[in-house]
């Protein structure tokens, strides 16, 4: 008779851990997850538009390296043509 009363106490203790641990992982109600996903389609939303906005700005800023670079390198060239010894003199002298 001991087995048996050990065996229904073990059985409602099983039960009891069942229903809570149902309870606390169950998933929450319809509306409830139509919101979360709404929620965080808003955050991936506002995420991409921050990440696109900083990728325009590093466009920017390598196109305006790009010209700082073009323009470095023209000055270079107009004043190693202007220089003495240059090939442009007349000198005959070549520049390396």
């Amino acid at each position: 008779m001991s087995n048996r009363r050990d065996l229904g106490t073990y059985f409602l203790l099983g039960l009891g851990i069942g229903i809570a641990a149902g309870v606390l992982w169950a998933p929450p109600a319809g509306g409830e997850t139509r919101q979360l996903i709404a929620d965080k389609v808003d955050e991936s939303a506002d995420y991409l538009r921050r990440l696109a906005n900083s990728l325009k700005n590093l466009s920017a800023a390598v196109e305006a390296g790009k010209q700082a670079y073009q323009n470095a390198v023209s000055d270079l060239k107009t004043a190693a043509a202007g220089a003495p010894g240059s090939s442009n003199s007349g000198n005959g002298a070549e520049t390396v």
